[in-house]
């Protein structure tokens, strides 16, 4: 997940969500992930929904990754309301995947929503350890991170509402060019009966990169980029010799 250590974000990220992040993760890496025969890599797992949908649709052992404790407990919480055979085939880690030593571990690596919050050297970094652990052939699928800077801040949408109780629980997200990265915030709102209760924010480091320098990247890592699953993702492979 991002440059954060999610100490807000991690209340609500779930509540706010899970549901579609479940959906979009089926849609994108439901096929990569029944066509794993080894293992597979999920780098920057967060509260573990791309983690859950990656031990459905496979056989295979998942390795997750997520340094971030906030996350990593929802992502255990997650985990315990597993069958025993799931939790089995997972391992997690708690480093970074650059300081994560795994040498042809997995033919299936997934980084969702986590490229874009890497610093560029950080980001190489990661190229260069995705592809250790990848085996000859194996895959790597990741949201690439946005083209350029925007000119100006926006509003980039609202999560929610989802009512518990008498409470109404949304997220505004906003973004700005902050010197050379985008500044992306959340703001989360608890509302009862019209008048706010809470209101808590966190901010996210993104760190614009063309297609044709992550390309450049990958290449440089030893990965080649190869024609995603959908117009969402970019897609690398280690070569097969």
């Amino acid at each position: 997940m991002c440059n954060s250590e999610y100490v807000v974000t991690a209340e609500f990220y779930d509540l706010l969500q899970a549901e579609t992040e479940r959906r979009r993760a089926e849609r994108r890496f439901t096929e990569a992930a029944r066509r794993a025969r080894h293992a597979i890599l999920d780098v920057g797992a967060g509260t573990g929904i791309v983690t859950e949908v990656l031990l459905a649709a496979s056989a295979t052992p998942v390795h997750a990754i997520e340094p971030a404790t906030a996350m990593r407990s929802a992502l255990l919480t997650r985990l315990a309301a597993l069958g025993a055979d799931q939790r089995a085939r997972l391992t997690l880690d708690t480093e970074p995947i650059e300081a994560v030593a795994l040498e042809g571990a997995a033919d299936l690596a997934i980084a969702a929503n986590v490229v874009a919050c890497l610093s560029p050297a950080t980001r190489r970094a990661a190229w260069q350890a995705i592809g250790r652990a990848l085996l000859p052939g194996g895959l790597l699928l990741f949201d690439p991170p946005p083209a350029q800077l925007p000119t100006r801040r926006t509003e980039a949408g609202r999560l929610g509402p989802v009512r518990i109780g008498p409470d109404l629980y949304t997220a505004d997200i906003t973004q700005e060019p902050d010197r050379g990265i985008v500044r992306t915030v959340f703001t989360y709102c608890v509302e009862r009966n019209g008048h706010i209760r809470r209101r808590e924010r966190e901010s996210f480091a993104v760190w614009p990169a063309s297609p044709s320098r992550i390309g450049a990247e990958l290449e440089a890592a030893g990965l080649q980029v190869v024609q995603a699953p959908t117009a969402e993702l970019m897609a690398a492979r280690r070569p097969a010799h």
